[in-house]
């Protein structure tokens, strides 16, 4: 389990070419990878500084520096550091986003070996510290970096590629000695190697023959960027004054859906920290208080209690890419995998609470198909719940084909009942780029994961009667040795508990 705790920058002086400050603060709360976490004091086991690589935003190729040895400072209020970067041309990058705020961040890379949940807080006790990366947006204010130090007289990128290539055949050295071969290895964080000078320029800005003739000016007067950027065309394609090169949108087409309506309907809970099933006590018969006459003794039913049994249930995924795909693609390709792994989590315990509330909830009174029998629906049921558990049916939850239904439903002179700028009645308000809205007094909660059919397409539900206990979700990243390939996995736990099924009614069509 990866976990990532970010920081910002608070000065910056030039002396020498080292970044020093606070990795991760103690007893404060933030909000990571892993949810709400909050590591204690003496958390971290033993370690060196000078075994930790500086990487940038989290790429393990990406290498800007090392822990300088002795330098790590562990007090109550948390661990610092300093690191020493590497005179390339991504190490200069460094200093200077760092000094000029530009990248103002520091993030750890850890697993949390012993935690405990409170009140959805991870408090992490016992943790494994793998790598530092420098990164632009903090979660934890308090992990700060303190001093940026650069020299005046940094050599430049030409001069620096021999020494950098010396430093990646050390670091590889070091890393083929440590390596234990297996066909896979599950670790907290992926094998580190620096990553060796290119020549491949970041995505170039030249798009037509101005442009080009622009950056040739430039690099012809010395602009190593401008250079990087002509060569890169001059690589790819022929220097030619009406070049011009495709543009790249950085955006993500997706038709996946992201949300938990279902879950949103319901109450939740935090999920006990351990087993693989735990009991909620259950009342049996409710003791009764009856009128006695004066001087007669009372009388009544005593109260009797049991307890269900709840399972919990693990939801896990996981996807395969090589190590070309990440360091030869944009950034956010990483970023757009881990979101899409993030929808299909959701999309999958959604699901698992939409199935326990369709079997375990109560089938209500079917009903037409109509606008009249969405009404004597929640009339009815909403009365029904009420009486079985105690508790209000406030919430609808409607699948695509009921929402597309309700949205249609007009009165004897065709005026529409629910998408109206002024419904008649005001029973209610619905339209077509909403997902909740408001049906006959309840909350609707529009969820495209329950089956497609009319009938068992709507449930009505009070809050209390069902809740979903889920732990926080974690990601893991493994390297495959045998292929070259990274496995990134997202897992987590979860269980559905419905309390009051005569809370929970199931929509019957006739």
């Amino acid at each position: 389990m990866k976990i990532n705790f970010d920081g910002k920058i608070l000065a910056a002086d030039t002396e020498t070419r080292t970044i020093r400050g606070m990795v991760v603060p103690f007893g404060k709360v933030g909000n990571t990878s892993a949810g709400a976490v909050a590591f204690e004091f003496g958390s971290f086991a033993d370690f060196k500084a000078e075994n930790i690589i500086l990487n940038r935003e989290h790429v393990a190729t990406n290498v800007l520096g090392r822990g300088i040895a002795g330098s790590e400072e562990i007090t109550p209020a948390g661990i610092n550091m300093a690191f020493k970067i590497a005179p390339t041309t991504a190490g200069t990058d460094a200093l200077i986003e760092a000094a000029e705020g530009l990248r103002p961040s520091f993030s750890i890379e850890a697993s949390a070996d012993e935690y405990t949940i409170d009140k959805g807080v991870m408090k992490v006790t016992k943790a494994t510290l793998s790598a530092v990366a420098h990164v632009t947006r903090p979660a934890f204010k308090d992990a700060t970096i303190l001093e940026v130090a650069a020299s005046e007289d940094d050599e430049t990128p030409e001069t620096t590629e021999a020494a950098a290539e010396e430093n990646t055949k050390e670091t590889t050295m070091e890393n083929e000695e440590t390596v234990v071969e297996a066909a896979e290895e599950v670790t907290a964080a992926p094998v580190v190697q620096a990553a060796a000078p290119t020549r491949t320029a970041p995505r170039s800005p030249i798009v037509n023959g101005t442009s080009y003739l622009e950056h040739s000016i430039k690099a012809a007067m010395g602009n190593d960027e401008s250079r990087q950027y002509v060569r890169a065309a001059d690589e790819s394609t022929t220097t030619n004054t009406g070049l011009t090169l495709a543009p790249h949108l950085q955006e993500f087409i997706s038709t996946t859906i992201a949300g938990r309506p279902t879950i949103d309907a319901i109450s939740g809970g935090a999920l006990p920290a351990s087993g693989m099933s735990f009991t909620i006590p259950k009342l049996t018969t409710a003791p009764t208080v009856a009128d006695v006459n004066e001087g007669d003794s009372p009388f009544g039913t005593a109260m009797t209690s049991d307890f269900m049994t709840v399972n919990v249930n693990k939801f896990a995924g996981a996807s395969r890419v090589s190590w070309e795909l990440i360091d030869r693609s944009s950034p956010e390709f990483l970023t757009e995998l881990l979101r899409e792994m993030a929808t299909a989590y959701a999309k999958a315990t959604d699901l698992a609470v939409v199935s326990a509330l369709l079997s375990g909830g109560t089938d209500a009174t079917a009903v037409a198909g109509t606008a009249s029998g969405l009404q004597s629906f929640i009339a009815t049921e909403s009365a029904a719940a009420y009486s079985g558990s105690g508790n209000f049916a406030r919430n609808l939850v409607a699948n695509s084909t009921n929402w597309a239904a309700i949205m249609g439903y007009q009165d004897d002179n065709k005026r529409p009942l629910y998408t109206a700028a002024a419904p008649q009645n005001a029973p209610g308000a619905v339209n077509g780029t909403s997902i909740v809205g408001s049906i006959l007094g309840t909350n609707l909660y529009v969820d495209p994961h329950i089956g497609a059919g009319a009938d068992e397409g709507m449930i009505l539900v009070a809050p209390e009667a069902a809740t979903w206990y889920e732990s926080p979700v974690r990601q893991v990243r493994v390297d495959v040795i045998g292929s070259g390939e990274i496995e990134v996995s997202v897992y987590g736990y979860g269980a559905i508990a419905v309390k009051k099924p005569l809370g929970v009614r199931v929509y019957q069509q006739s």
